[in-house]
């Protein structure tokens, strides 16, 4: 199977982001969840000036829901401590078998959203007899569950 080609000038024209650009060489960094943060100061404000302007019951209730989401999203502002290159190396450790291809994926968890890497891995055959799913938790680098291993059939 051929990868998807599109040619630089017609990106240009297009103005394709440059982090969409799947030629594009060199790390990528997933953005850090404690982003959230930014949330909590944006609903902080929203309930204060709801208390301000609005009157009576309507102003405690638009507070409190206000406050509520603040909380949540500063809860759910986890660190990303674990970087996808040192999940991979948890996770290969964990594999009954030597690593060939790989990737890892943030996936989150939960209600307050804890983020995960999900790690697959393909042994060093060609083509791969063996793959693996492993789950480490992106906040402390442990490992989440066991590996899941499945045999690949060759079709023919």
């Amino acid at each position: 199977m051929e990868p998807i080609h599109i040619p630089p000038e017609v990106a240009e024209a297009a103005r394709v982001p440059e982090d969409l650009d799947s030629g594009r060489l060199g790390p990528y960094r997933f953005p850090d969840p404690r982003r959230r943060r930014i949330g909590t100061y944006i609903y902080a404000a929203l309930g204060l000036v709801g208390l301000l302007v609005l009157s009576g019951g309507a102003r405690w209730g638009f507070l409190i829901a206000m406050l509520g989401l603040a909380l949540w999203h500063w809860r759910a502002a986890w660190p990303l401590q674990v970087s996808p290159e040192h999940a991979l190396s948890v996770a290969a450790a964990l594999a009954p078998f030597a690593i060939g291809h790989s990737s890892a994926a943030v996936t989150f968890h939960g209600i307050r959203a804890r983020p995960r890497w999900h790690v697959i891995l393909y042994d060093a055959g060609n083509p791969p007899a063996s793959r693996a799913l492993i789950v480490v938790d992106a906040v402390d680098g442990r490992t989440i569950g066991e590996p899941y291993v499945e045999e690949l059939r060759v079709a023919g």
